[in-house]
């Protein structure tokens, strides 16, 4: 699997080229890349960092963060990617402009996307605008109810099993390990605190059964109601887990929500019902 940032990174071959955001690798996004894998030829995916609403200044929550998408998309087969930069000479290309730079270079016969798909001044570009400089084009149509809105809605009501089904695989996250309050460790449960990117979508405040690092994983995010609040983390307990993960980058899948936050009479009770969702947790089942 080959990633570059220009398309003049690459020999020039016949190609066919999918292009879109693919935040998430959702099952639409599969789709489309299936309708580019069937035209025969090499496929090459073009795709953008930051997502175009970073730079349109329009709230964005990322499912996947950039290594991440890039990873998934070299899982289901990908072999070539081409992250473009999406800065304000992009987003203003003409369509003639747009083919020249970036098409041409990479040998662009076919170029599949969603119907959604826009990209230059005021978005006035699309397929059919790329099809009269001369390209063939494939409008690839939704797969009925599944969308980045509808993962994210499904993630704010901690849905992550409804997400799962969307995505075609768990949702994650995808952090880096820095040094929390050891809160975890002085209960017997010892954790990894995660810091995120921004933009990175966290769900809903809650407990929740997971798997990080192939160890199955207790997850909690929130403010720890039970210390009386604070800071939103997320701490992750990797199960039957022994070593230092401070500093390394943590890819976690989140299977189930197992409970709300919650105060407990006591320590003790706490300490009582973080067993029991360790135990619930080596029981998961990955959705």
């Amino acid at each position: 699997m080959k990633v570059v940032r220009d398309p003049i990174d690459l020999p020039r071959t016949a190609r066919t080229v999918a292009i879109g955001s693919f935040d998430g690798v959702h099952l639409g996004h599969r789709r489309v890349l299936d309708t580019a894998f069937e035209t025969g030829l090499p496929v090459a995916v073009l795709t953008f960092d930051p997502h175009p609403r970073v730079l349109l200044g329009q709230p964005v929550e990322l499912l996947t963060t950039l290594e991440r998408k890039v990873e998934l998309l070299a899982e289901y087969g990908v072999e070539e990617i081409v992250v473009l930069r999406f800065d304000r000479d992009l987003a203003g290309m003409t369509p003639k402009e747009f083919t020249l730079r970036y098409l041409n270079p990479l040998g662009a016969q076919i170029v599949v996307a969603g119907p959604d798909f826009r990209f230059g001044h005021d978005r006035a570009g699309n397929l059919a605008l790329l099809q009269e400089e001369g390209l063939l084009t494939r409008v690839v149509e939704p797969v009925p109810g599944v969308s980045s809105t509808a993962i994210r809605n499904a993630l704010h009501a901690g849905d992550v099993i409804g997400a799962a089904a969307l995505l075609g695989h768990p949702y994650e996250l995808d952090g880096r390990v820095v040094p929390g309050l050891a809160r975890g460790g002085r209960l017997g449960f010892p954790t990894a605190n995660l810091v995120f990117a921004p933009h990175q979508l966290v769900p809903q405040n809650g407990i929740y059964a997971g798997l990080a690092e192939a160890h199955r994983a207790a997850v909690s995010i929130g403010v720890n109601i039970h210390f009386g609040g604070g800071e939103r983390r997320v701490e992750v307990h990797l199960v039957d887990f022994s070593g230092d993960l401070y500093g390394k980058r943590l890819v976690v899948e989140l299977w189930q929500l197992l409970r709300s936050e919650q105060v407990f009479e006591s320590d003790e009770a706490l300490i009582a019902q973080i067993a029991s969702d360790v135990q619930t947790a080596r029981e998961a089942e990955r959705p």
